[in-house]
């Protein structure tokens, strides 16, 4: 039996993974997180998929008890701005598309929508939402999507199976040390010192990690949560990162914190706004925003960024800190090697567009549960969690390819050449694919990585691109249900935007 895992390095990734194993393992398991003062945390990341509720659950920890505690606010999509013409927008919401005689409302829409209108705004009651700062909670609290509401107990995001409609925006400096608390109160060993270190056996196999002031910590297991140093997988171990900038080619970033200065006007959801060498982020958070450039350095510098940053969201905040990061895009060809595990960072990273940062962690995190060793390290569970975990990080790379490919923009040599970069065959055979027809859940990246056909329908419209024609077996069937639901859509939304109060107003009452 493995009795004892050190997991190096703190911020999200580390706290998230101490935290869910001792929730996992109980006192069967002694954890130990040795984080060093010297070496800091990049501190964004601050926006989730909504399957981040499975991760909370499984620590038995309701919204109200961290939320409040980390700046929290409702996200329920993104909003994308200026990817096809300048002025025009889309949301990419926490919501499946409804059907009507087997066929999505994305194919009735070709058919029967009223294509002046946007597509989403035609297909999801989440883009009123959004439309009108809707928070996702009444003022008592109930979810506006009763069934889905309360607790999904200790499941996983193999056991989501339906859509929860909203994630969160919230300050990952702060959900970290609310993890750190959370995980020392449960018995999680936190040593502060500097890893000076590594031991490894005959074998190559890690025995223990020297550190300045409290010796040798040893462990069965070591999980590397170093951010893009990989101090252990890479640097210790020789794992080598198989990078994915030929293909997304932002590779830096530069980031802002901006106090509210009209926090009545909270948006519910992300918003990421093309720009001339890539896209800017706007996160708000419940006393500022989070505001970040995704730039590609062969178009554009860090000087260049800073300054468009700045322009857009802080023109009148010359005393405002930013933080300038190199984006390592890609991942450790394997996650697991020996007797340690990558999680975070240095496992795997793409550029943020689609909040996909603690999504790979609690996903790395859930699947060392499902494939925890004993003594034996029987290979084949080292073999199937690295290959889950390759699976999910190429599923998203082709995703965001898509991205890049749909945009209408191409009034620079950043985004002409996102027409003309190469892509991976696997991406470039769904593209072809949509010119034809819309995508189900087979004709997508075939393997889990987080994103299901409605998220790759919603891009590939919301950026006006369109099959060649709608499904011809349409044109035979009644249009009468499917019309229906398009009115009964547009009846809940008005009447959600009546009732629900502004995501604001929710998350502004006491007790909230």
């Amino acid at each position: 039996m493995i009795r004892s895992v050190v997991v190096v390095g703190g911020g999200t990734a580390g706290w998230m993974t101490a935290a869910y194993l001792r929730a996992a393992f109980g006192d069967r398991l002694d954890v130990t997180l040795v984080e060093s003062t010297t070496v800091g945390s990049i501190g964004v990341g601050e926006a989730t998929f909504s399957t981040i509720r499975h991760y909370f659950d499984y620590l038995g920890l309701d919204e109200a008890e961290w939320l409040p505690n980390c700046d929290g606010s409702y996200k329920l999509g993104i909003r994308f701005e200026n990817w096809s013409t300048p002025g025009e927008y889309f949301y990419h919401p926490f919501e499946r598309l409804r059907d009507a005689d087997g066929f999505s409302l994305a194919e009735w829409w070709l058919k029967l929508g009223d294509h002046r209108r946007p597509f989403d705004r035609e297909c999801f009651i989440t883009s009123a939402l959004c439309e009108a700062r809707r928070s996702p909670r009444f003022l008592d609290g109930s979810l506006f999507a009763g069934d889905l509401d309360g607790s999904s107990g200790r499941s996983t995001l193999a056991e989501q199976r339906a859509q929860f409609p909203y994630a969160y925006h919230f300050d990952a400096d702060k959900v970290a040390r609310f993890l750190a608390g959370y995980s020392v109160d449960r018995g999680v060993r936190h040593v502060v010192d500097d890893v000076v270190h590594t031991a490894q056996d005959q074998r190559g196999w890690i025995t223990h990690v020297v550190t300045r002031d409290h010796g040798d910590l040893a462990a069965d297991l070591f999980v590397d949560c170093t951010g893009s140093r990989a101090e252990l997988i890479g640097k210790v171990l020789g794992e080598p990162f198989i990078s994915f900038q030929d293909v997304l080619p932002n590779n830096r970033a530069v980031a802002i914190r901006v106090p509210h200065e009209c926090p009545g006007r909270m948006n519910p959801y992300t918003t990421a706004t093309a720009m001339e060498a890539g896209w800017l982020w706007t996160i708000p958070l419940l006393h500022r925003d989070g505001n970040g450039y995704v730039y590609s350095d062969e178009f554009c510098t860090p000087e260049q960024a800073e300054r468009t940053l700045r322009r857009y969201v802080a023109p009148r905040g010359d005393d405002l800190e930013v933080n300038h990061i190199a984006m390592r895009v890609g991942r450790s060809r394997e996650s697991w090697v020996k007797n340690c595990v990558a999680i975070g960072l240095s496992s795997a990273f793409v550029e943020p567009l689609e909040s996909t940062g603690i999504f790979f962690i609690q996903h790395g995190i859930e699947q060392l549960v499902k494939h925890f060793p004993d003594r034996q390290w029987d290979r084949a569970l080292a073999q199937s969690y690295n290959t889950r975990i390759a699976r999910a990080v190429d599923g998203v790379k082709d995703f965001l390819i898509l991205h890049y490919r749909a945009a209408g923009r191409d009034d620079n040599q950043y985004w002409k050449a996102a027409k003309t970069r190469k892509a991976t065959d696997t991406a470039e055979e769904c593209m072809e694919g949509a010119r034809v027809h819309l995508w189900d859940q087979e004709t997508i990246y075939p393997h889990y990585h987080g994103f299901e056909s409605y998220s790759w329908n919603t891009i590939w419209l919301g950026m006006g691109n369109r099959p060649e024609r709608f499904r011809p077996a349409l044109a035979h069937m009644d249009p009468a249900p499917a019309s229906a639901e398009f009115a009964k859509l547009r009846a809940q939304a008005r009447r959600m935007v009546k009732e629900l109060p502004s995501c604001h107003e929710y998350l502004s009452q006491p007790g909230s």
